[in-house]
């Protein structure tokens, strides 16, 4: 009884997380007016290649998938190396000042992201860095998140007996990091890989800030500009997050089981 129980709650659960991506799916094949019934449609209709005509048509869709890419692509580049490396030292080195630094990394997860939305359009300005995708994806490079992430990752998969028994063979600071604790990580570097992707494929508030024309938006503000008050067409917008949803679930199913891996690290199994 307890097992049905437990079989039925998680499949409540699912059908309300997957219901959302059911309806973007079905509101992409119908008209705006279908959204508007009594009844919304809840199974496909047939204006799909309308409104994949008016997305085509009223955005440069393929030119801001391609930047939505290579802005998230480039952070989480940049975040794997910079959180690995900071984790690293956070976790191998004791060095004055070590505990303060931490602590001020993980103070940097309490703060609300919207704290820093005014200084850093500042800086992105005096930079000369506005409508340019670096300024999207170089300010988010080392998040504190990733920090504290991997250093809890190395420290506790990484024993110090091995780091010393490999100084011992020769192994310098570059090769011990390369060579021996990277290799290691792999589970942690997915999770974070995952995390900071979607967070950047997801990012409205920053682009929406520093970005101004349309051939330099990223997916989620050019179907931003498709909402007026008094006209959208819901089935084109449905369309275009249909579209921009693949990448992501593309990325999800080569990383699951290596994110599920780092998510356990560390979990007692008794």
């Amino acid at each position: 009884m307890k097992r049905l129980l437990a079989w039925g709650l998680i499949g409540a659960g699912a059908l309300t997380m997957l219901a959302p991506f059911w309806l973007m799916l079905v509101y992409a094949s119908h008209g705006k007016g279908a959204l508007f019934d009594a009844m919304p449609p809840l199974w496909f209709g047939d204006q799909t290649g309308v409104n994949l005509s008016l997305l085509f048509g009223q955005l440069p869709f393929w030119r801001n998938l391609a930047l939505s890419f290579y802005v998230a692509a480039m952070s989480t580049v940049l975040a794997l190396v910079l959180c690995s490396s900071a984790g690293f030292a956070f976790a191998v080195y004791r060095f004055p000042g070590r505990r303060l630094l931490f602590a001020l990394v993980l103070a940097g997860m309490l703060l609300p992201p919207y704290m820093a939305m005014i200084p850093s359009y500042m800086l992105i300005d005096a930079l000369g860095w506005i409508d340019t995708p670096r300024a999207l994806w170089l300010p988010t490079a080392a998040c504190a998140l990733g920090v504290f992430l991997m250093r809890q990752y190395i420290a506790s998969i990484v024993p110090a007996n091995t780091l010393d028994a490999a100084r011992i063979d020769g192994c310098s600071e570059w090769q011990l990091f390369r060579h021996v604790v990277l290799p290691q990580c792999g589970p942690a570097l997915a999770t974070l890989a995952l995390i900071v992707f979607v967070s950047s494929w997801n990012n409205f508030i920053m682009p929406l800030t520093v970005l101004r024309t349309p051939e330099m938006y990223t997916v989620p503000l050019a179907l931003r500009s498709l909402q007026n008050p008094t006209n959208t067409e819901w089935g084109t917008v449905m369309a275009g997050a249909a579209l921009a949803s693949l990448p992501l679930m593309l990325l999800f199913a080569c990383t699951a089981r290596r994110m599920m891996s780092g998510m356990m690290a560390g979990v007692p199994r008794d």
